[in-house]
């Protein structure tokens, strides 16, 4: 059970405070964020998600710069805990379509209206958001998006279309102006990768963990029918996994180590023609989620020599090279490095005519960073780094420094080749015929070369 739930903005203001059982100091808020943003202990750059302070366990997650908290004094399941925080967002997101500090504030009656159907003196309830609109009176007060900065999901998909950008700004409870609702239906394949880079450019390990989500703003709910790839394979060769539904696994096929649905998916026929079909509730949620360990192509090659120029000096090159087609582009790329202990300074030379790049030295934790705001496929991009110490060097300077990792997202893309080949929606009519948008994208989940 939780004793406390609330949402601080990053300046640590209280947006949100719901005391459920009374057992928790009031003043806990101020201690979470006082902790957090002065957290020294072991090193650590950031404070861990569960921590406890004087017998109150802390529980937190961040969403769009947001602070999502929750406090008890029992032991709870971290990992339980944690995805409550996620979905009480992703709930409040359904209702408002735009989660910030502006629209929490002009909602706030209706937030806590929901806090108090989704938790009961401390003990979860539900967080469907199509249950609770059972229960849930109150209308939301829209937020202009037109106005609003692109943060966390909704920057994946900048330079896209406009319109299928409505899904990340829409409440599913809300009826467009004029009354009526827009009959659409979006479907998001998300693929967040993990790679490991020898320092010879071999790939060391590799993953994806890949997730189908939809949002539905249909009405009725009719039924769907989501067919993906006819080559797709669970479970790997040479051994049966409890989700083999009996695919093989060719060349070229699309093979997934395990997956699991959403309990609205009907597998009736998904051993034939891999085709789910669900009813799918309001608001967001997976439809299936996946693992895939099979090799893939990785999006980006990284290349890094550190060479000695003098026993105070040496010099980093850094190279990337976007190996996905030249029509892709990715967004948000950040690279970063950490240098030896004893680095005092560092000047940066980027190539000629870079455009959207920008560089910085961490002097408080020795790291260089390397920040690109596009990159088209099939480029390359350098970075030279001048590195002054302030003793000399006894060791092997590559020893000291590094690994080099990535971060970025790359929209309408996906490695594992996983497509959704059809949405089809039950008709209720000759003339319904919804909007469907369906969207691509990879991430970065740990992208690190060795050096």
């Amino acid at each position: 059970m939780i004793s406390q739930f609330f949402v601080l903005s990053q300046r640590g203001d209280s947006i949100v405070i719901r005391d459920y059982r009374g057992d928790v100091p009031k003043g806990s808020a101020e201690i979470f964020f006082r902790k957090v943003k002065f957290w020294k202990e072991d090193g650590g750059e950031e404070a861990p998600p569960v921590f406890n302070v004087d017998g109150v366990n802390y529980f937190h997650v961040k969403v769009v710069g947001l602070l999502f908290v929750a406090t008890s004094r029992t032991n709870l399941s971290p990992s339980l805990v944690l995805e409550l925080l996620q979905r009480i967002a992703r709930v409040i997101k359904d209702y408002l379509g735009v989660l910030n500090e502006d629209s929490l504030r002009k909602n706030f009656v209706l937030v806590y209206e929901l806090l108090d159907e989704v938790v009961d003196f401390g003990y979860v309830q539900t967080t469907s958001t199509e249950i609770l609109k059972s229960y849930i009176f109150n209308e939301p007060i829209m937020v202009d998006a037109g106005r609003l900065p692109p943060l966390g999901p909704a920057a994946m998909f900048m330079g896209t279309k406009r319109m299928p950008g409505t899904a990340i700004t829409k409440s599913v409870v809300a009826n467009e102006p004029g009354g009526r609702k827009r009959e659409e239906i979006f479907v998001d394949i998300i693929e967040k990768i993990s790679i490991t880079f020898s320092s010879s450019g071999y790939i060391l390990t590799s993953e994806i963990d890949g997730t189908i989500q939809m949002k539905s703003y249909l009405t009725g709910n009719p039924e769907i029918r989501l067919a993906l790839n006819e080559d797709l394979s669970i479970g790997r060769a040479g051994g049966r996994s409890v989700y083999d539904y009996g695919g093989s696994a060719g060349s070229g096929a699309v093979v997934l180590d395990d997956c699991n649905f959403h309990e609205s998916v009907h597998l009736d026929s998904f051993d034939v023609d891999r085709t789910l079909t669900l009813v799918p509730p309001d608001g967001e949620f997976p439809v299936m989620n996946y693992r895939i360990t099979q090799e893939f192509k990785p999006p980006f090659r990284i290349n890094t020599l550190i060479e000695e120029a003098g026993s105070l000096k040496a010099e980093v090159i850094l190279k990337i090279r976007a190996e996905f087609p030249s029509d892709i582009t990715a967004n948000t790329i950040s690279v970063q490095m950490p240098l030896p202990a004893y680095t005092s300074r560092v000047s940066f030379e980027l190539e000629p005519g870079a455009v959207g790049q920008t560089t910085d030295f961490k002097e408080s934790n020795k790291r260089l960073e390397w920040s690109l705001k596009k990159v088209l496929g099939g480029s390359d991009h350098t970075l030279r780094a001048k590195l002054t110490f302030s003793q000399e060097s006894h060791g092997n300077i590559t020893k000291e420094a590094g690994p080099v990792s990535m971060t970025f997202t790359i929209p309408m893309h996906n490695p594992s080749r996983l497509q959704v080949k059809y949405l089809q929606i039950a008709k209720k009519s000759k003339t319904y015929n919804p909007y469907r948008w369906v969207r691509y994208v990879t991430q970065a989940n740990s992208y690190v070369a060795r050096i």
